[in-house]
């Protein structure tokens, strides 16, 4: 199949009304609409998806900002698919790369904790003293970031979140990060399992910091001279663009490197910052030279990035503007104009799911489509409370992958026909007749086994007949001896005995006559 990168972008009204915005999805070079999904108003922080993949549909949710509702769509249909109530609004959503657990955030500073497919909430404690903003995963699902208005983050283990022994018991952080001093604007994880793994964090107090997990120690701040409400991370890590909301829509780009002249090596490239604490790097508009070259001016408000697959950096305004920048060069590329009226609150990149509805796909080895043969991944209502009974009981569902048609390499598959014989072989009783294909090989073992027993009793009798030789010597022997071997008190043998005694019973019998 092809593959065919696409933008992920969802509206908001300015105003509070309910269901005046919509998630789009954009063909990426051209700026066409290819599907649209509606009744949706999600601010920012407040949408969030899992592409479809391993031969099941994707999703995405949308938490609505004026009820106590989380809109559920899937590819497949451009209607909502399940509409969720929750305990409380929701002022931020996440959901880990495997699409199992949903976290969200409240205005209160707690943090609800859901699995997507069976809706069992897992845990929801108090994580800040004000309204959070932001919550990321770390890339492999192993621990839950929360940024708040309080000004902290913190770092949660989602072990600890899921333990069935700690439900009683008050959550607290793995470890926080407390060096901003205004509200926290936005999270970003770098690549890595938890805890080696660095992090970006934005805030109202025109900071930038870096983070390093692994020593819960911060790297390097970046001092703007506005306040910063979004950010976005190079997949290598070698640089970030930090954007504000101000009118004039500043985007800052940040090497995480820098090249020297040397005279004897030449050009080399060396990282810059992780000073700690004291390191302090400070951004200005009016620098000159490489710094000014750095800068794009939207002129507009800022509402959200996304870097594309191909490294082209997508801007969301206020005023429903996309623009799409060649990162190397700051050249605008194109803008998509279609969603004037309203505020872009969401923009992402992916490959166009295989099940999106109206561009189905159809399978020429069968008489079915590619949409009757991909399941949604499963969705279920979320609980308001937490059911410790529930939790008990439920199951955990889960699809194996399924073999694709594209592949026949039978060294790698496992055919059909090798299963149902391998299946006869280890299910036939035994009792019940030879199994298929065993007849030549059980006839020559039954001929080795006869010829093997034979063998053993021509070596049994051979065996037996030397045992009795060996008896009937011995006993001769050992009588033999006692009889004629064996002499009295006197030196003379037993049989001597006997006749000299003989002859003295016959003299004295001649002599009584």
């Amino acid at each position: 199949m092809h593959l065919h990168e696409i933008i992920f972008c969802a509206t908001a009204s300015p105003s509070t009304t309910s269901g005046s915005g919509s998630v789009t999805l954009h063909d990426i070079n051209t700026g066409a609409s290819i599907a649209s999904f509606k009744q949706t108003n999600a601010a920012p922080h407040c949408t969030t998806f899992l592409n479809s993949r391993n031969a099941q549909g994707g999703f995405f949710f949308a938490a609505q900002p004026d009820k106590l509702l989380l809109h559920a769509y899937n590819f497949q249909k451009d209607q909502i698919s399940l509409k969720i109530v929750v305990p409380e609004k929701l002022t931020c959503v996440a959901l880990d790369t495997s699409g199992d657990f949903f976290a969200g955030g409240t205005a209160q500073g707690r943090i609800y904790l859901w699995e997507v497919s069976s809706g069992i909430l897992f845990n929801s404690w108090d994580a800040h003293y004000r309204q959070i903003n932001v919550l990321r995963f770390t890339p492999d699902g192993a621990a839950l970031l929360s940024g708040s208005d309080d000004s902290g983050i913190s770092v949660w283990s989602m072990h600890s979140l899921l333990d069935e022994e700690s439900q009683n018991t008050l959550s607290l952080p793995y470890f926080t990060l407390t060096d901003h001093t205004l509200p926290v604007t936005d999270i970003l994880c770098g690549l890595g399992t938890f805890p080696e793994c660095r992090v970006l964090t934005s805030s109202v107090d025109h900071s930038v910091k870096l983070w390093d997990l692994a020593t819960r120690s911060l790297l390097t701040t970046f001092m703007f001279p506005q306040a910063i409400t979004c950010l976005v991370w190079e997949p290598t890590e070698r640089l970030f663009f930090a954007a504000s909301s101000s009118p004039e829509g500043s985007i800052y780009q940040i090497n995480l490197f820098r090249q020297l002249e040397d005279k004897t090596k030449g050009p080399t490239v060396e990282a810059i910052g992780g000073g700690g604490v004291n390191d302090i790097i400070r951004v200005t508009d009016e620098s000159a030279g490489s710094q000014k070259k750095r800068l794009i001016n939207v002129g507009q408000p800022i509402t959200c990035m996304s870097l594309s697959l191909t490294s082209n950096l997508l801007v969301g305004t206020s005023s429903g503007l996309i623009h799409i920048y060649d990162t190397p060069t700051h050249q605008l590329l194109r803008t998509i104009s279609t969603h004037k009226g309203l505020s872009i609150s969401y923009l992402a990149t992916l490959l166009k799911p295989i099940d999106l509805t109206g561009h189905v796909s159809f399978n020429f080895n069968s008489s079915v489509t590619t949409i009757d043969t991909i399941p949604v991944k499963p969705i279920m209502p979320f609980q308001r409370m937490r059911d410790a009974k529930a939790r008990e009981i439920h199951e955990v569902s889960m699809m194996l992958p399924t073999r694709e048609n594209d592949y026949e390499d039978e060294s790698t598959f496992y055919s059909q026909e090798a299963l149902l014989r391998d299946h006869a072989y280890f299910t036939t009783p035994s009792n019940s007749g030879t199994r298929l294909g065993d007849t030549a090989v059980l006839q020559s073992r039954v001929t080795e086994l006869e010829s093997e027993v034979a063998l053993l009793r021509g070596q049994l009798g051979q065996a037996k007949g030397v045992n009795d030789l060996m008896w009937e010597t011995v006993v001769h022997k050992v009588i033999h001896g006692q009889a004629k071997g064996t002499n009295n008190a006197n030196g003379e043998s037993i049989e001597d005995e006997r006749q000299r005694k003989r002859g003295r019973v016959d003299s004295d019998l001649e002599v009584h006559l």
